[in-house]
């Protein structure tokens, strides 16, 4: 199964975090499914730019992002050349590092 490493992120997980999730999962998914209660306005129908994650390590196992991802991404705050949209990025069998942005573009945090 692989492993998600997290690092540290004042808000969602101060001392960074290890998950595992079944390949197949999307990694906002798997964060939201262990606690980590990252930011997904749109309920993971890739309609915003809440769940954007940095990809440290692992991003070419993630697959292609569509077109409507690659669109959403010019918003996002803080984007890299690893960005990915959370709700998106699959699981694959391998290990996967990810750094979520200080910033969104929600004013508030969404409750879920």
């Amino acid at each position: 199964m692989p492993v998600i490493r997290i690092l540290p992120h004042a808000d969602y997980c101060p001392e960074g975090a290890t998950v595992e999730a079944p390949r197949g999962t999307s990694v906002c998914e798997a964060l939201l499914d262990h606690g980590i209660e990252i930011e997904h306005a749109c309920e993971m129908s890739c309609a915003c730019t809440t769940c954007h994650v940095v990809v440290k390590e692992g991003f070419e196992t993630l697959g292609e992002p569509d077109e409507t991802e690659e669109d959403l991404l010019d918003r996002a705050w803080g984007l890299t050349p690893t960005s990915r949209l959370s709700c998106q990025a699959i699981l694959s069998d391998r290990d996967v590092t990810i750094e979520i942005p200080k910033y969104s573009i929600n004013h508030a945090r969404e409750k879920h």
